[in-house]
């Protein structure tokens, strides 16, 4: 029934300071960042670790995040473009062929190369706190699907990654994009990613003594990708050489860490379960 859609025309900017547009996109990706980070910090009080360990964390994720989603992006699905514009690929601003720059602010983060850079991360994170590896990515992976909420919600409000057209009654028109009725799949990917995080969290918060290391990273990782992985089915193809491939490049990149989550998940079960904690 066409009458029931949802008519969805949100102007992505705010508002502007002096030229500078503050965008739903910017507030929403910071949100999520915090919100992990608070989650991360009461995991951290309750493994009784310390502050110091915390914020390095901290500052190793979310710088690791956002160079692995921006550059995952860049190279995988506009190579060729930001090879001729390698300076847009660290600066948030648009060259303009008749000279001077329009600040777009950074259009295209990907979420495998997020998760990448963060893995990367952690690793040397582990390296420098001599903390095991392995419970410091189960650890992360716990709050790792409310940020991905919050990303998804962000794309929404900018009317982007939008899914084919259909006829179902709660479907989206993003008159930003055109008059067609689409599937809201950044809504889908929302509400799918926060149900993940609140399974990986009632996990480690009833069920922790046992849960073996190495279960929290498999199992989030795995649901999160799973799910990405289907949904792209009913997306638009974001990049004109996806064309004509049964499967699009989110979904390629999927799946080698669909398969390294579910290693994790085999991994846990065979070590013996762990007395406390993580």
């Amino acid at each position: 029934m066409p009458f029931m859609y949802v008519r969805w025309n949100v102007d992505p900017e705010i508002f502007n300071v002096s030229g500078l547009p503050i965008r739903y996109y910017g507030i929403l990706f910071a949100m999520g960042l915090l919100s992990c980070g608070y989650v991360l910090s009461w995991i951290f009080k309750r493994e009784e670790l310390s502050k110091e360990k915390l914020s390095k964390l901290l500052v190793y994720g979310f710088v690791a995040i956002f160079l692995g989603a921006r550059l995952a992006h860049c190279f995988f699905y506009e190579p060729s473009y930001y090879i001729n514009h390698p300076l847009e690929i660290i600066l948030p601003v648009h060259f303009l062929p008749e000279g001077g720059v329009e600040y777009t602010g950074f259009q295209g983060l990907a979420s495998h190369g997020g998760t990448i850079g963060l893995i990367i991360a952690m690793i040397l994170y582990s390296r420098r706190t001599h903390e095991p590896i392995v419970k410091t990515l189960d650890i992360v992976a716990i709050a790792a699907p409310l940020g991905a909420c919050f990303i998804r919600l962000a794309n929404l409000m900018n009317s982007e990654i939008v899914g084919v057209s259909t006829s179902v009654p709660w479907a989206f028109i993003f008159e930003r994009v055109d008059n067609v009725p689409r599937h809201p799949t950044q809504l889908y990917e929302a509400i799918i990613y926060l149900l993940i995080f609140l399974l990986v969290f009632y996990l480690y918060f009833l069920k922790r003594i046992v849960i073996n290391r190495g279960t929290y990273f498999g199992i989030s990782i795995s649901l999160i990708f799973t799910a990405r992985f289907f949904i792209e089915f009913i997306k638009e193809r974001q990049v004109d050489f996806e064309e004509g491939l049964i499967l699009d490049m989110g979904q390629m990149l999927s799946i080698p860490l669909i398969l390294v989550a579910v290693g994790f998940i085999i991994y846990g079960l065979r070590k013996r379960p762990v007395s406390t904690g993580i």
